[in-house]
């Protein structure tokens, strides 16, 4: 049997990320060949991979970030089976590296991503070797970014909730991260109320319609209070109309005219995945 070094197993435990015993038997099986032993341990990967296809990835990390400029952000979901995997730092760092591709590069979709190259192999692949190494499905599920004058990142604490906001000027970052907040928070569904969809507001009407109905309103003003509970749902949803979650006495609109009266948000983004 081909002796393996240590400095040789912990050489492809850096390239790979696996475990050592995983590493050693790989150089083991390739009977030393550097290359041979990180295909091997690919190859382990896609196996796994394979096996668990049909498991449920409902946990992972959501991480958002802006470049040094602050003028583009980009956001990430890396799912996995298990919270304990979504809190491995190993794992954080694997999604981490992820984002950072995907807010330099800019690539046009998520499988423009997926064939980016990270560490000398397409992030798709170095995924099936992450599923190889943990021995969960992993999958890389969504990507999302906004270019603005500037843009802001939240990520929550735990790595389950980010957002991304721009603005149409420069604005200092507490404002900033004052309204990114308060879009992970409240989860507007539009920035205003004129940029919410006809289809949503029908059916807003139509479910205030059958609630009246069902109370025994009069028919000729369940029209009026189904009007008056979609006025309700635009503005607790709809980011400038909300109560300010800091000061509940004025609205998010108000909040940015006492900042600056020509400050605007023009794009936000948010992911959970609890919700």
């Amino acid at each position: 049997m081909t002796q393996i070094s240590a400095s040789d197993v912990i050489k492809l435990r850096k390239t790979t990320g696996a475990g050592m015993m995983d590493c050693k038997k790989a150089l083991q099986e390739s009977g030393g060949d550097f290359e041979k032993a990180i295909e091997i341990i690919r190859k382990k990967g896609q196996a796994v991979a394979n096996k668990r296809a049909d498991r449920e990835a409902s946990e992972g990390v959501v991480l958002a970030k802006v470049s040094d400029d602050k003028t583009q952000g980009a956001m990430i979901v890396l799912n996995c089976e298990t919270d304990f995997v979504a809190k491995n730092e190993d794992f954080v760092r694997f999604a981490d590296k992820i984002l950072n591709i995907a807010l330099k590069e800019k690539p046009a979709n998520l499988e423009e991503l997926k064939q980016r190259n990270l560490d000398g192999t397409s992030i798709e692949s170095s995924v099936v070797e992450q599923i190889g190494i943990i021995g969960e499905k992993i999958e890389l599920a969504y990507l999302d970014n906004i270019s603005a004058p500037m843009v802001i990142s939240y990520i929550h604490p735990g790595n389950k909730l980010a957002t991304l906001v721009g603005f149409n000027q420069g604005t200092s970052v507490e404002v900033a991260k004052d309204i990114a907040m308060q879009v992970a928070a409240m989860s507007p569904i539009a920035i205003d109320k004129d940029n919410v969809s006809e289809k949503i507001i029908e059916k807003e009407k139509e479910i205030g319609r059958e609630q009246a109905l069902r109370e025994g309103k009069p028919e000729n003003i369940v029209d009026r209070i189904a009007e008056g509970k979609v006025a309700k749902f635009l503005k607790e949803n709809t980011l400038l109309n909300q109560e300010f979650t800091k000061d509940s006495k004025k609205t998010v609109r108000q909040y940015l005219q006492e900042t600056d009266k020509n400050l605007k948000v023009v794009d936000f983004k948010r992911y959970s995945l609890s919700n």
